[in-house]
């Protein structure tokens, strides 16, 4: 009789992830590759290079007897960044329960995190600058461009029926999200945290990247962003009214170039299902999707930079631009439009 209780002891072990012999029965060199693709979103040798990336930090998290493996805990997560569900199939896969893939994402998530100053920064070598300078003039010939910038809303599970500071202006509780990125996609700021209500504007009046421009001695290039924008000394926005044929051409080169951030999104979106709404809504706090979102963004520049395409689909929706912000002559920098002016007549006229 004794039998049936430790038969079903050991397929609860087996299920949830709770026996030595479970945590370690799964190798990755057992399954094909198209297996991995398929399952986890990333090719054999890039998982490979993860594991070795976060190794440190993920046994350091879970220092226990029992700890599940980095390369388990990575490609749990993995599987919840691509697919935006802990599907069964995926844990009996690798041999862990639901609430075990749950753990290993927080995990992940963290150890992706700390990485994030490493995988996402403007500091760069002079030649890296110059080639991303190249690389945008060839799109549509504007010159002496380091980056686009722009916002994107996360949906997100609503915090509480009191708080309304995550309800966007379509009526969903979100993140707004801020990205800055080179020609190639490669991400040079993302913050995640902002509340969804926020308009982009006063994002970024309050962001990093703000504060970082502002703080340069030196001119680094221009960034580009839409009217919801200022435009300043070191961010160009397009010509509100535009008159003269110049104009028009700076504000279609203007639209080509800064789709590049656009697109981008779109792309961390389509690659990290988790984002996109497609399987709900992200099921957590405000600060631990901030965090999810981070990681993504910090994955996908891991990604591009192992040499992984950044685009493998294109955005396929116009962007909402019903909100964007007018400029006001008693508000426009001087010196700024002295210099958007400068660049319309060299190269546009």
């Amino acid at each position: 009789m004794m039998a049936i209780p430790i038969a079903i002891l050991d397929c609860d072990l087996l299920l949830h992830g709770r026996g030595h012999k479970t945590l370690d029965r799964f190798d990755i060199d057992s399954v094909s590759d198209e297996f991995l693709l398929t399952t986890f979103g990333f090719p054999r040798e890039f998982i490979y290079y993860l594991v070795e990336l976060l190794r440190d930090c993920l046994t350091r998290r879970t220092q226990r007897s029992r700890a599940i493996s980095p390369d388990v805990q990575i490609l749990a997560a993995l599987g919840f960044y691509t697919s935006g569900s802990f599907q069964s199939k995926m844990g009996d896969a690798i041999g862990i329960s639901q609430a075990s893939m749950s753990r290993c994402v927080t995990n992940v998530t963290k150890a992706l995190i700390e990485k994030s100053a490493e995988f996402i920064c403007f500091t760069r070598d002079d030649s890296t600058k110059q080639q991303s300078k190249e690389e945008f003039y060839r799109v549509a010939g504007i010159p002496n461009v380091i980056g686009v910038v722009d916002c994107g809303h996360i949906a997100i599970k609503a915090p509480n029926a009191e708080d309304s500071s995550y309800v966007n202006k379509k009526g969903f509780h979100s993140i707004n999200c801020q990205i800055v990125c080179d020609a190639r996609g490669l991400l040079l700021c993302a913050e995640t945290h902002w509340p969804g209500s926020l308009q982009d504007e006063s994002i970024f009046k309050q962001s990093s990247v703000l504060k970082y421009f502002e703080e340069q001695d030196k001119d680094e290039g221009w960034l580009l962003g839409d009217n919801c924008y200022p435009l300043k000394k070191w961010l160009m926005t397009p010509v509100q009214n535009p008159e003269a044929p110049a104009d028009y051409r700076y504000n279609l080169a203007h639209t080509s170039t800064h789709e590049i951030v656009d697109r981008t999104f779109r792309a961390i979106q389509t690659r990290f299902r988790c984002l996109d709404g497609s399987k709900g809504y992200l099921q957590y706090s405000p600060e631990k999707c901030a965090n999810i979102i981070l990681a993504c963004c910090v994955l996908h520049n891991v990604s591009l930079q192992s040499g992984l395409d950044a685009w493998t689909f294109e955005r396929t929706e116009a962007k909402d631009q019903s909100d964007e912000m007018t400029e006001h002559p008693d508000t426009v920098d001087s010196e700024a439009h002295r210099i958007r002016q400068e660049l319309i007549l060299n190269h546009f006229s």
